[in-house]
């Protein structure tokens, strides 16, 4: 008999916008879409709670809109997690085996002594990736269960946050009445649904470019090898435009989106539009060119910075496969031009595919880590209950669904 898939929620809190989504999925690699709630954010700034009640109420809107449509009480959700409080590094984790077969016990064994470093006490960890395991000084073992040895290490990636800023969110998403199954980074979410793969394997980079941050999770041989969140993002862009044409931010958001370009050459010089800046009773004409002009300047900033990070973490050698781009300020014309010509490896602009339902806005690459929230959460409710919360009893010598089941665990989710 054909089993049902679980219903899960996810809960994208972005600086720009909140999306609450409520989703199943029907068939393999096919998303329904059952609920959605989209509101504008309050109160977050950078991807940080500055507010905790206006993002509270902001939250609650979301969730609210999400139960209405999708006809269900939401009780528990995914949530995605930014800021420039996040911070990553590398660790190895080794334990003895004595020559017996390597099973799931000594994987978490290996994976805990890879977790226990030193971490500020004002911060947590979000995320414990493994990268590859070593039995004997044998690399590059991508799952060591059934091997001999005497000596198992395992290489993880672990993602740390500031505890308070954590705190702030689950309390923001707590006055809702929900309680928060897992936080996730948002470029991990994004490469759910932006990532083939055969991009994986190759080494490719996540660039999530959103309204408050720029998130980056490089990976290569099918795994995490570095992540990182600058502080900077698409409403750096459109303040720079209200500064430099003294208009209000709605206005200057607005003429960014409807004649915003980020290669100023590409742009016809003969092209004007009208605006209304402070201080001028009638509208001006202004060039499309002078527009682009100011926002070249920051894009290229942006994309600068996120080539110093691939610098500093050492892997810029590692994208035979390019960069990824989602976030919904990857929608501005002149984007992926920019990007294949500063760094000098193929781009493209991804965003959801395989979605069902009620899918009206949500294939675009802004909804990429809203979507991607989903697919982790679906292997969190099915694959955590079934494992993990019965401490990966029974054995799973001889189960090769139950191994499967830890590789992905491994993989994407442990916490």
């Amino acid at each position: 008999m054909r089993t049902e898939r679980p219903v899960v929620v996810g809960i994208d809190i972005g600086t720009t916008k909140i999306c609450t989504l409520v989703g199943c999925e029907e068939t393999p690699g096919q998303l329904q879409i059952l609920g959605v709630g989209i509101e504008p954010s309050q109160g977050i700034r950078k991807g940080v709670i500055v507010d905790l009640a206006a993002a509270s109420q902001a939250v609650k809107r979301s969730i609210e809109k999400a139960e209405r449509t999708s006809g269900m009480e939401i009780n528990a959700a995914l949530v995605s997690m930014a800021g420039s409080q996040v911070s990553s590094t590398n660790s190895r984790g080794v334990v003895g085996v004595s020559g017996r077969m390597i099973d799931q016990d000594d994987i978490m064994r290996a994976i805990e002594s890879a977790r226990a470093i030193p971490i500020p006490h004002n911060q947590e960890i979000i995320h414990v990736i493994h990268r590859g395991f070593n039995v004997d000084g044998q690399e590059g073992i991508r799952m060591p269960i059934g091997m001999h040895g005497y000596r198992l290490e395992v290489e993880t990636h672990i993602i740390t946050a500031s505890a308070a800023s954590t705190e702030n969110l689950r309390q923001c998403v707590g006055f809702s009445g929900v309680e928060v199954s897992q936080f996730v980074l948002n470029p991990l979410a994004s490469a759910e649904v932006a990532l083939t793969e055969a991009e994986r394997q190759m080494g490719v980079l996540v660039c999530d470019i959103g309204g408050g941050t720029t998130d980056l999770a490089l990976y290569s041989e099918g795994d995490v090898w570095y992540t990182a969140v600058l502080a900077v993002g698409g409403n750096h862009i459109t303040s720079d435009i209200a500064q430099g044409l003294h208009l209000p931010l709605s206005q200057a958001e607005e003429i960014k989106i409807r004649h915003g370009h980020a290669i100023q050459a590409e742009v016809d010089e003969n092209e004007r539009f009208e605006i209304k800046p402070f201080g001028e009773n009638d509208p001006v004409e202004i060039s499309r060119a002078e527009l682009a002009n100011i926002i070249e300047a920051r894009v290229e900033e942006i994309f600068g910075l996120v080539l110093q990070e691939l610098k500093r973490s050492g892997y810029d050698g590692l994208l035979p496969a390019g960069i990824v781009l989602t976030g919904g300020s990857s929608l501005l014309p002149g984007m992926r031009s920019m990007a294949n010509r500063l760094f000098g490896v193929p781009v493209r602009i991804a965003r959801p595919q395989g979605l069902v339902g009620m899918t009206d806005r949500l294939n675009s690459p802004a909804f990429a880590t809203s979507v991607g929230l989903l697919k982790w959460a679906f292997l969190y409710h099915e694959f955590l209950p079934t494992q993990l919360q019965k401490n990966l009893s029974p054995r799973l010598a001889g189960n090769h669904q139950a191994w499967e089941i830890l590789k992905e665990w491994l993989r994407r989710l442990l916490p």
